[in-house]
């Protein structure tokens, strides 16, 4: 299964390029902490390297030792996935244990090293993978952020209809942007050479599950019934830096601009998560990057940004449970601050596939399942799955169509071309 070859593949590639990112920065350790620098560097290396080894060679799954905000929900749910297990299987192992929990483990650990090794415990193993994404894709982030101070200039005037198809392109920008991911390719890069804007009408048929007319109509209604001081509340839930989120932060510009939400909140990691996730660093980053860029549209995009964030109309929040092994339905007992705040949005935007997976728990459903039954309970506010396909997991379908995309096409789930808008709530 594409869930063996990541685990016996992709994940020591990860492990190998994180050490050898370390290996690289050991001058800069040593300048900046001396021979402290030095041994902290030797020391997370070591702790990578014993951590691959258990990997590949499948050793049983160990609880985290370093104390940190979300130890103790972890080595709780370590126990959860033992006692899964009847007697004679032992402890959970690295190829005999759910997908999602190993994955997230992983990077778990790979954060339990960095942190264990201080003074270079605040180091960011993905960072600058991360900035090269941002760097290389410099061209099609020129073209979007063109495209949407262009677009500003006549939203006022455009009639509901046109608004719908800007709207609609916004999304669909989102949505291609979810190609960047470097999770995937194993941590080589992948930028985004080309104009996103100009593909648009070539990637529909990609386009597997399109409820872009339910979002549509719930924020268009919600703009309709608005008094002047009532609040329309989008929340997305973000997935990669770099270019993708670009695309997020240019529909969100959209979506206050064109007046369909008056308030956007976004929710990132609290630590550096699947290679490419964004961190409240990357958000802050990035944006003080567009802002110096010397590109008037680009840095104009950059300075209305950090005004949105300034006046409070967009709001950056992180939370343990998004770097937690749990899927979504066990957010109300897991987190239920977080759940609770959920439940104030009018709208819930789920970007990208891991979010897809914790939503429907990961599990091997049959293609033709509705999504609101693969969501297991968990609905505290209209949502949607905003992802390309990059795991073997997709619900939802028409009778036959998973079935003819698999004679077409062996691997579609997994290969990043396809895309889907899935919506949960109320029609």
């Amino acid at each position: 299964s594409f869930a063996y070859l990541t685990v016996k593949d992709r994940l020591p590639q990860i492990l190998t390029k994180a050490i050898d990112t370390l290996h690289r920065h050991k001058s800069e350790f040593f300048e900046k902490h001396g021979e402290k620098g030095l041994e902290a560097e030797k020391k997370a290396i070591s702790l990578l390297s014993k951590l691959r080894n258990e990997l590949q060679t499948d050793k049983p799954i160990v609880p985290l030792v370093e104390k940190f905000v979300d130890t103790d929900l972890w080595n709780q749910y370590l126990e959860y996935q033992q006692s899964l297990l009847n007697e004679s299987n032992g402890k959970p192992r690295w190829f005999l244990s759910p997908w999602l929990f190993v994955e997230c483990y992983m990077y778990r650990r790979i954060h339990e090293a960095v942190i264990q090794s201080p003074p270079i415990d605040d180091f960011d193993i993905f960072k600058e993978l991360k900035d090269q994404n941002f760097f290389e894709s410099q061209e099609s982030i020129i073209a979007l952020c063109t495209h949407l101070q262009e677009l500003m200039k006549t939203i006022e005037e455009l009639d509901e209809n046109q608004l719908k198809n800007e709207f609609f392109k916004v999304l669909q920008i989102s949505l291609w942007g979810n190609k960047c991911d470097l999770s995937l390719s194993g941590g080589k890069t992948i930028s985004q050479k080309t104009n996103l804007i100009n593909s648009l009408e070539d990637l529909k048929p990609f386009i597997l599950v399109n409820d872009m007319e339910h979002l549509w109509s719930l924020l268009s209604n919600c703009k309709k019934k608005r008094e002047k001081a009532s609040i329309t509340r989008v929340d997305i839930v973000l997935d990669n830096s770099g270019f993708e989120l670009v695309t997020d932060l240019v529909l969100a510009d959209f979506l206050l601009s064109s007046k369909l939400a008056t308030e956007i909140h976004f929710y990132g990691k609290t630590i550096p998560w699947f290679v490419s996730d964004t961190t409240l660093h990357d958000f802050n980053w990035m944006i003080e990057q567009l802002k110096h860029s010397n590109h008037k549209w680009v840095s104009k995009c950059g300075v209305d940004w950090e005004n949105h964030i300034k006046m409070g109309r967009w709001v950056y929040l992180d939370h343990i449970f998004w770097t937690l092994p749990h899927e979504f339905s066990a957010m109300p007992q897991v987190a239920p601050d977080l759940y609770a705040t959920l439940q104030k949005a009018h709208l819930i935007l789920f970007k990208g596939d891991l979010n897809y997976r914790k939503l429907t728990g990961d599990r091997r459903w049959e293609f033709t399942i509705p999504f609101h039954e693969a969501l297991n309970g968990f609905h505290p506010a209209p949502l949607c799955s905003i992802r390309t396909l990059k795991a073997e997991v997709q619900v939802g379908l028409q009778p036959g169509q998973g079935e003819q995309l698999t004679a077409s096409v062996p691997n579609w789930l997994t290969i990043g071309k396809y895309g889907i808008f899935q919506f949960d709530g109320p029609l």
